[in-house]
């Protein structure tokens, strides 16, 4: 199954809670009816793909928001 680029790879510095960053690069796909957020270190390395919720709205705010709940969980892991 072919995936369709909504959102190509866009390179981003995400500000952590506790005043650290990360870079990372993310792109939003969609796979057949799912909507997705892939999320790569700067290196290409996968750290998360999931799945965004139907009828959420791809905006800045909402992706950087999601970016940030994500990378928390993950250096807290």
């Amino acid at each position: 199954m072919n995936d369709d680029v909504i959102q190509d790879w866009t390179d981003t510095q995400v500000p952590l809670q506790f005043g650290d960053s990360r870079d990372v690069r993310y792109r939003i796909i969609k796979a057949g009816t799912r909507l997705l957020q892939e999320i790569r270190d700067s290196d290409g390395t996968l750290i998360r793909r999931l799945e965004l919720p139907q009828g959420m709205a791809i905006g800045k705010i909402s992706i950087e928001a999601s970016l940030r709940h994500v990378l928390s969980n993950v250096v807290t892991a």
